[in-house]
């Protein structure tokens, strides 16, 4: 594993990084603690959750996982989206944070979260406190204060975005730099060979600002595993849910399957897996600190790894450059998160 600065801090993240969405929610506390401990072991530092993950279930198998072994961990967490409920839950009164005010980005609403998030956390600090999705509510220069406050009080150290378009997230960096105040040293966007975007503005901005990258769904729902074939739809994975009939809709046409196929001649003849292949064209982006990607077996972490550590010369990426769809629209930001989180 090789390992990289979390953006412009004086802290090393491994290059994959272990996202824990599944924690509680498909994976029971034993399943999940099997997975931590097999990530660490491989060299996996980074562990990113959030508070809204299985109602908090996440932090809390994380806490009580790494509870003799916190040192070990770079822990990454997030605040600020309505809650995501359990698979049973129905109930908006069930959820976590429930109440007018919250969620969202608010002073009252972070300071609360954090408090919360340390306790299932079970530390007394937290390594990377993220927003989760930007608050077209609540200015700015109130959530930076508030975050600001929380680093001075020990109780976070660095802090990040997440869902931000760039100009979100440039001017909350401007809004730090005039007080004084913490600013962003990372930033959470959906990242991949075929989800595009932050290539046509945030990519840059994180160039001169610094600001580390750290993407998710890196393998676009698995559909870049390779997994996923014109005529044969695995059942159990992501796209093949109904809960993500959007999802699916989005990837499985017939002009990606057959961008898949060309990828996957590309990869056979360099001799790497599609996974290997995915990750390392994120990797080749300057300003990707880690990538996030999840995980529900010691298995998945095995595969994962391996994308660390490949490199692709600037030839290859205009080759592969040729393949991929185009890049997305400029200044669209995460849509269905948004729309998500006003509903």
């Amino acid at each position: 594993m090789k390992y990289r600065k979390l953006g412009n801090s004086g802290i090393l993240v491994s290059e994959i990084g272990l996202g824990t969405n599944n924690f509680g929610r498909r994976l029971d506390y034993s399943e999940s603690e099997q997975v931590i401990n097999h990530a660490l072991q491989s060299g996996i530092n980074l562990l990113d959750t959030a508070d809204m993950y299985s109602n908090g279930l996440s932090e809390e198998y994380i806490g009580k996982a790494i509870s003799k072994k916190r040192d070990q961990v770079v822990l990454a967490t997030k605040g600020g989206m309505n809650p995501m409920p359990s698979p049973s839950d129905t109930k908006v009164a069930q959820r976590v944070n429930e109440g007018p005010n919250k969620s969202g980005l608010s002073s009252v609403h972070i300071k609360r979260s954090v408090e919360e998030s340390l306790s299932r956390l079970n530390t007394d600090y937290i390594d990377l406190y993220q927003t989760h999705i930007f608050d077209p509510y609540t200015n700015q220069e109130e959530t930076l204060r508030a975050l600001d406050d929380l680093v001075s009080e020990g109780k976070i150290r660095y802090i990040g975005c997440s869902n931000y378009m760039a100009w979100e997230l440039i001017e909350g960096v401007q809004i730090s730099k005039k007080y004084g105040w913490s600013e962003f040293m990372t930033i959470q966007p959906e990242f991949s060979m075929f989800e595009r975007e932050p290539e046509s503005e945030l990519i840059y901005a994180c160039e001169k600002y610094n600001i580390g990258i750290l993407p998710y769904f890196p393998l676009a729902s698995g559909f870049l595993t390779g997994k996923y074939k014109r005529d044969s739809i695995p059942e159990g994975g992501r796209l093949s849910s109904g809960n993500h009939s959007a999802w699916s809709e989005k990837w499985l046409t017939e002009e990606n399957f057959t961008i898949i196929e060309n990828l996957e001649k590309w990869a056979s003849s360099k001799g790497i897996t599609m996974v290997q292949l995915a990750f390392s064209w994120l990797l080749a982006k300057s300003p990707v600190s880690s990538v996030i990607a999840g995980a529900t077996s010691k298995e998945q972490i095995d595969s994962n790894i391996t994308g660390s550590g490949i490199e692709i010369t600037d030839t290859e990426l205009e080759e592969l450059n040729s393949i991929l769809p185009p890049r997305n629209e400029v200044g669209i930001g995460n849509v269905p998160r948004r729309i998500q989180n006003t509903s």
